[in-house]
Formats: C-alpha cells, sequence, structure tokens
C-alpha cells in the first residue's frame, strides 16, 4: 500500500493517460487489473460523445485494454444524466434536437428524452464524423426560436488519419456566431461531468482521485469538483508547462505505471 492508500474511487481520463493514439500506454492495463484486484471502484472519462459504452469498450479491448462498459463514462451520458435531472420536475419529457451520432442518441434516448425537430425545448450538440451544413442550420433556427442550447464538451478539433477535425466546440462557435447564445457544456472542464460519474459509482470527493494529462481542463475541473488529483505526463501537458498555472495537481507522474505500487 502506499500513499494512494485512502483513496476509494478513480476517475482518469482516456486519451493521454491510457491510451495514445489506440496504442495503451505502459501501466494503464496494471493499473485497470490492480483497480479490479483491489475492489476499486473507478470510472474511465472521455470527451467523445460519438461511441456508446459498449463501443468504446469494443476500441479499447482492440487496443489491449479491458474496460467493461459499465466502467466507461462518456460526456453524452453526462449529457444525458443533466438533461434528465432538467426535465424530472416538469412532468413531460424533455424534446431535444440531436446534433450528433449513436453515442449521444443512445444516451438521451435511454434517459427518456423525446428525439424531435419540431417545438425542441433543447438543441444537442455533440461530435459527428460529418457535421451537415442544414443540420447546424436547422439547430440555428431552432435556437434562434426558444429551444435551450447544449453541447457535449468545448474541444474544438479532434485528431483523425489525415490530420485534426473540427469538433464540437468549432461548430458551438458558429451556432453561437449565428445566434448569439452561448452553449451550457456539459463535459470537461466543467465540474459537473465528475460529480455525474462520482453519483453512478457512489463516491465521496474526499476519498475519490482524479487522473488527467491536461492541467487545462482535467486538473482544473478535478481540484473544482474538491479531489484528490494526478497529472501525468504522458499527454499534452509536459512538466515545463505546469508552473504557467496557477493551481497544482495533488501528485505529478511520469505516467500510471507510477501509481500501481501505491494503490
Amino acid at each position: 500500500m502506499g500513499e494512494n492508500e485512502n483513496i476509494e474511487c478513480w476517475l482518469t481520463d482516456m486519451d493521454g493517460v491510457l491510451v495514445h493514439e489506440n496504442h495503451p500506454i505502459p501501466g494503464a492495463a496494471e493499473l485497470i487489473d490492480r483497480w479490479v484486484a483491489t475492489s476499486k471502484r473507478f470510472l474511465v472519462l472521455t470527451n467523445n460523445s460519438i461511441y456508446t459504452p459498449r463501443d468504446l469498450a469494443a476500441r479499447l479491448r482492440a487496443s489491449g485494454l479491458e474496460v467493461p462498459e459499465e466502467n466507461l463514462w462518456t460526456s453524452a451520458l453526462a449529457t444525458a444524466e443533466f438533461l434528465k435531472d432538467q426535465v424530472k420536475n416538469t412532468g413531460a419529457p424533455g424534446r431535444c434536437f440531436v446534433v450528433g451520432e449513436a453515442g449521444l442518441t443512445t444516451a438521451l434516448h435511454e434517459a427518456g428524452m423525446i428525439l424531435t425537430d419540431t417545438n425542441p425545448d433543447y438543441v444537442v450538440l455533440g461530435e459527428t464524423r460529418t457535421y451537415s451544413f442544414g443540420t447546424i442550420t436547422k439547430a440555428i433556427r431552432l435556437i434562434l426560436g426558444g429551444a435551450r442550447f447544449i453541447a457535449t464538451n468545448p474541444d474544438v478539433t479532434g485528431p483523425s488519419h489525415e490530420g485534426v477535425l473540427p469538433a464540437t466546440g468549432a461548430i458551438a462557435a458558429l451556432i453561437t456566431a449565428a445566434t448569439n447564445m452561448e452553449p451550457y457544456i456539459v463535459g470537461k472542464p466543467n465540474p459537473m461531468m465528475f460529480r455525474s460519474a462520482m453519483r453512478k459509482i457512489d463516491a465521496h470527493s474526499e476519498t475519490t482521485a482524479m487522473i488527467g494529462d491536461r492541467m487545462d481542463t482535467d486538473i482544473v475541473a478535478g481540484i473544482e469538483a474538491g479531489l484528490h488529483t494526478v497529472l501525468v505526463l504522458s499527454g499534452i501537458t509536459q512538466r515545463e508547462d505546469i508552473n504557467r498555472y496557477p493551481f497544482r495537481p495533488t501528485q505529478i507522474l511520469d505516467s500510471v505505471a507510477d501509481l500501481i505500487d501505491t494503490i
């Protein structure tokens, strides 16, 4: 046992922490095995709203990581949980016009939302591989007509084999420019993403840790949610970047491999 022995629940980012370009980061599989062996509650978090947990589990399995789908928490699931909570006292299901793929539409459907382009309460913007100009135009007109604007995450670009792709944040900026309405963004760095994940595994901030590779999303949101924060240097943030921020993580490690013997 080590300095993290009092941590009962773990939240971890996926890209840059457990995997990098579809390859597992050394120590990631062993860390997951350690959590399972010690009966730790844990969730793997991602701002990607394209995939369902089942799809993500299959993609991680192909990368060499066995993560059960019930241990995955996406910005799509967090957004669906947020909207379910928003409408629970209205006496009617929420009506949503969705710009997104199966991960988002499935999550909203399972949360009891009605997916429609007629008089929706919400326009919900998520990640998609092919943004349709017609769909975006429809979203703009619905927002101008009174629908509330929700986005799953703020990421402006995403990776592809050909290079960067415009992502949710970039399309949200386009819609904001046309409507003068800012979206409410549920995913990281909104601490709500962590709080909804913690509710799912019955975690408490005093005994929960967050592992991330970005100071500007993972770590700041973890701090704002009152969590023990672990920055790993296997992804975006490098050691020389840390002093540029007015906050510091609880721990700084080269990778998750350094965590295994401390749990």
